[in-house]
């Protein structure tokens, strides 16, 4: 490229004057502001126990059975190979900077040979000591001794903030190869009584029962506590051999010392290590961060001449200085020795002599509580980019401690910190801890190991600022939810299941906080899967229905419907779901997702309407309003009882149903055996019409008497008027018989001013009835024949059937008396009595109108 005329490619275009592609940044960090398709969210699958739960950070998790062709056979041990690697990643990381080499335990080889003695004839110990006395490094030195006592070698756990539990799922995981996949209890407990290994349990926080049951559930190990005495002690028949870990003597304490520096003590200086040694009794905490005042004093001594040889890095020693190095003191400042209240907590003048990410490490890591962050976050928390030394510094101060995988601030450390003014700003330090580890914990580039690697931390950052969540402004979000929101999956995902409920209960207390109604029906969903997954029915029946409930009224429809799954589920393993058991459903459960309507059972459940038969013992039924007591883990117990229970309801209420039907039958069969009563009378066809040739109703003429009479009825015309029609408004009024009762009590007014006349009892059945059925009787029984008291009784009763009718019939057919109309008014009843002979066919009075 000639420097002094440009080429077309220098200005953005090749030689042949096409456009090039843009070059890409020289600086990978630099964002791309193109547009993204956004990532999918990780879901996880695994199988717990019987179930197959898949993991969903979206709408919630999503469990069923498990079907047989994937669910997973039985777990394998781990090789050699393998469990080297486990015990590798249970170690916590080796600082970065300059290598220190490992100082030698002084004073502890009779403990260390006798705990190894111990372990050899399979006995477990207890090691109890104060914090700082050197418990951790002695259990590391044992270890190394015991890797080929047992055939599945030595297993590191820790049992800061563990269960019994969750330290037999973390023995499990450590010799066992099961991705994926969490066994249940059962499942569990065979597993772990085949193994045979020497565990070092450091930190231990529990005793009594809780040591038995993990005791009992491993014999083939031998375990090799570690305790401090506030811990409870084991049960006088564990058979646990206990060892006492007490301060270092004067003369180890000096040794220490002078390790530390790496040079012999001066006159002064040993004096002050004998004052120390008798404050802190010894305590090897005390003397490892009185090297390290010791080593910044000799630095500040050393001066302006530190400077002219090693350079202008006056804050930290050079990697190669020899650490044995005499000291000229007429060649450079007089720098005194700390006070003796200054060494017995030198925290605080061990933190202002580091760097400032160092200082800045502490305080997130007083603002946590104690829980230092990993080193690899600390430059992003930092805000340097080689804040990751930070963490070297404050192991070579002893201003932290190993606990598992990690580290936290030594003891003490924590309180002077805070008595110095580092918990200050502890909230918003805490508040930028949750922010990163918000959205580190959501980067789809971070598996879940990684995440459960640092849940302790996580934790912390929840407990401090879920008290404090108040409601985000608009368009925010909380962060102590977006954190529990996508740290939780990543939990339950990792097989962490202690964090992962942890961090479910903090997130459903800072989403109630913030009123965030759906990340709360969230949280409370996840709740029920977990409570699910460990058989605790009436637990996850709770949280499942809150969510329901919660997502109902927001109108969530896939989450409702994640959550009616999961509580079909849960009814059907206490046998109370569709099917077999849903007859046992008591009121005020929902039976969900249901493919067809079905009846439930009312509030107070079914009656039986027959005493029991056999068993007469009360039964307990379970009413989702009142608390109860934990359902038996056995599966399908309450259905096939309850179906029994159903079955018999049911015959005894058809049984009943039976008798009171047939009751009824022999009843109306027995209650009258006159033949010829009104009501047997009834037809279906009108008991009179008229026919179009004639002027007659087409009924039977009956024969002329003279002594015939009507009985009771009333007179009826017989002068059809001037139209020559009967029937009509023209015809004359009739006069009424003078043997008819002169009073009728229930005479009424008809429709069309006629008069009805209906008494209340009808006059005695006549011996003979009457054949002609040219107007029903105008009689209307409304009392039971065998009442006896009428309101009037008639004076005489017809003793022989009329020869021939007395008045023309009127078009009404209503048993209810003659009654006034026009001739297109015709009205047929089917109360009204009718002859049995009909000889000619009558037809509809509709049709001749």
């Amino acid at each position: 490229m000639d420097p002094n005329t440009r080429g077309p490619e220098e200005y953005g275009h090749d030689a042949d004057g096409q456009s090039s592609r843009p070059r890409p940044p020289r600086d990978p960090l630099t964002p791309d502001f193109g547009q993204h398709s956004p990532a999918l969210a990780r879901t996880v699958q695994l199988v717990s126990g019987d179930y197959l739960l898949t993991v969903n950070p979206v709408d919630g998790s999503e469990i069923e059975i498990c079907p047989q062709a994937e669910r997973p056979g039985r777990p394998e041990k781990l090789t050699p190979a393998e469990r080297a690697e486990v015990d590798r990643a249970a170690k916590p990381p080796v600082p970065p900077g300059p290598t220190r080499p490992a100082e030698p335990l002084l004073a502890r080889q009779d403990e260390r040979e006798q705990l190894v003695r111990m372990l050899a004839r399979g006995r477990s110990v207890r090691l109890v000591g104060a914090r700082g006395t050197g418990r951790t490094s002695l259990l590391d030195l044992v270890a190394e001794d015991c890797v080929d006592l047992a055939p599945d070698g030595v297993v590191r756990l820790t049992g800061f903030h563990r269960a019994p539990t969750d330290l037999l799922y973390d023995l499990f995981y450590s010799v066992y190869g099961a991705p994926l996949y969490r066994p249940e209890r059962g499942e569990l407990l065979s597993c772990v009584r085949e193994i045979g290994a020497v565990v070092v349990l450091d930190d231990i926080e529990f005793g009594g029962a809780a040591l038995e049951e993990l005791l009992d559930a491993t014999p083939e190990c031998a375990f090799l506590l570690s305790a401090t005495p506030e811990v409870p002690a084991p049960s006088a028949d564990s058979g646990i051999e206990e060892v006492a870990l007490e301060g270092l003597d004067r003369a180890a304490s000096v040794e220490l010392l002078e390790r530390g520096i790496g040079r012999v003590l001066t006159e002064d200086e040993a004096n002050w290590a004998g004052d120390l040694w008798f404050e802190s009794e010894g305590l090897p905490l005390r003397f490892v961060q009185a090297g390290a005042l010791l080593r910044q004093r000799d630095r500040l001594r050393a001066g302006a001449d530190a400077v002219d040889e090693y350079g202008v890095f006056d804050d930290a020693p050079p990697s190669d200085a020899p650490f044995d190095a005499p000291v000229d003191p007429e060649g450079g400042e007089e720098a005194p020795l700390p006070s003796l209240g200054e060494a017995a907590g030198p925290a605080q003048l061990l933190a202002s002599r580091l760097s400032t990410s160092a200082r800045t490490t502490l305080r997130f890591a007083v603002a946590l509580g104690g829980e230092v962050p990993h080193q690899a976050h600390l430059p992003a928390l930092v805000g340097d980019t080689h804040a990751d030394a930070a963490l070297g510094e404050l192991a070579d101060c002893g201003l932290v401690s190993p606990v598992g995988s990690r580290y936290r601030l030594a003891a003490g450390v924590q309180v002077q910190l805070e008595a110095a003014g580092y918990a200050d700003d502890a909230q918003d330090d805490a508040r930028t801890a949750v922010q990163h580890y918000a959205w580190w914990a959501g980067h789809p580039s971070v598996t879940p190991e990684r995440v459960s690697a640092e849940a302790d931390a996580v934790l912390a950052a929840l407990g401090v600022l879920v008290p404090a969540t108040t409601p985000p402004a608009e368009g925010e979000e909380s962060p102590t939810v977006q954190l529990a929101r996508t740290a939780a999956p990543a939990f339950a995902a990792g097989l962490h299941w202690n964090a992962w409920e942890r961090a479910l209960r903090a997130g459903a207390e800072a989403a109630r906080l913030a009123g965030d109604v759906s990340e709360q029906a969230y949280f409370h969903h996840e709740l029920g899967v977990l409570a699910l997954c460990g058989d605790q029915l009436d637990r996850a029946r709770t949280e499942l229905e809150t969510s329901i409930g919660l997502r109902g009224a927001l109108a969530d429809k896939r989450g409702t419907v994640a959550g009616r799954r999961a509580l079909a589920l849960v009814s059907d393993r206490s046998g109370t779901a569709p099917g077999l058991a849903a007859f046992g459903a008591t009121a005020g459960e929902e039976v969900p997702d249901a493919r067809y309507e079905e009846s439930q059972s009312p509030p107070g459940g079914v009656r039986t309407p027959f005493p029991p038969v056999g068993d007469t013992g009360t039964l307990v039924t379970h009413r989702a309003s009142a608390p109860s007591a934990p359902m038996s883990s056995h599966k399908g117990r309450g259905g096939i009882r309850n179906f029994a229970r159903r079955n018999l309801v049911a015959a005894g209420a058809g049984a009943l149903l039976v008798a009171v039907l047939g009751t009824v039958v022999t009843l109306g069969a027995t209650s009258d055996n006159d033949p010829n009563a009104p009501a047997n009378q009834v037809g279906v066809n009108p008991s009179a019409s008229q026919g179009p040739g004639d002027d007659s109703l087409g009924a039977d003429k009956v024969e002329s008497d003279d002594k015939g009479d009507t009985g009771t009825a009333t007179s009826r015309p017989t002068d059809p008027g001037p139209d020559g029609t009967l029937g009509t408004a023209d015809d004359p009024t009739p006069t009424d018989d003078p043997t008819d009762p002169s009073d009728d009590p229930t005479g009424t007014q008809g429709s069309s001013g006629g008069s009805t006349h209906s008494p209340t009892k009808p006059p005695s059945s006549p011996t003979k009835p009457p054949s002609s059925p040219t107007r029903p009787p105008s009689h209307t029984p409304t009392d039971d024949p065998t009442t006896e008291d009428p309101t009037e009784e008639p004076t005489e009763e017809p003793t022989e059937t009329p020869t021939s009718p007395t008045e023309t019939p009127t078009s009404s057919t209503s048993a209810s008396g003659p009654a006034s109309s026009s001739p297109a008014e015709t009205t047929n009843s089917a109360s009204a009595p009718a002859s049995t002979r009909v000889d000619t066919p009558s037809t509809d009075a509709d049709a001749l109108i």
